[in-house]
C-alpha cells in the first residue's frame, strides 16, 4: 500500500512548501498533478485501506485547494 501513496504524500509536502514561500501558482498547479494521480488510484483501488487512504488525501487536497484559491484572489 505505502509505496503508491508515497509519491502522494511528496506531492502534498511539495504543495504545502510552494504555499508557504507563498507561490501559489505553482502550488496549485503541483495539486493539480496531485489530485489526477489520486484519480487514477481510485480508479484501479479496490481494497478498503486504499480507498480510506484515498479518501484522507482527498480531503486534504480539497482543504489546500480552498487556502490556495483563497489566496490568489
Amino acid at each position: 500500500m505505502s509505496s503508491k501513496f508515497d509519491t502522494l504524500k511528496q506531492d502534498v509536502q511539495e504543495i504545502i512548501d510552494l504555499m508557504a514561500a507563498k507561490q501559489y501558482i505553482d502550488a496549485n498547479y503541483k495539486l493539480l498533478d496531485a489530485a489526477e494521480y489520486l484519480d487514477e488510484l481510485l480508479d484501479h483501488s479496490e481494497a478498503d485501506e486504499d480507498l480510506i487512504e484515498i479518501s484522507k488525501y482527498q480531503v486534504l487536497l480539497n482543504q489546500l485547494q480552498q487556502k490556495i484559491s483563497t489566496a490568489i484572489k
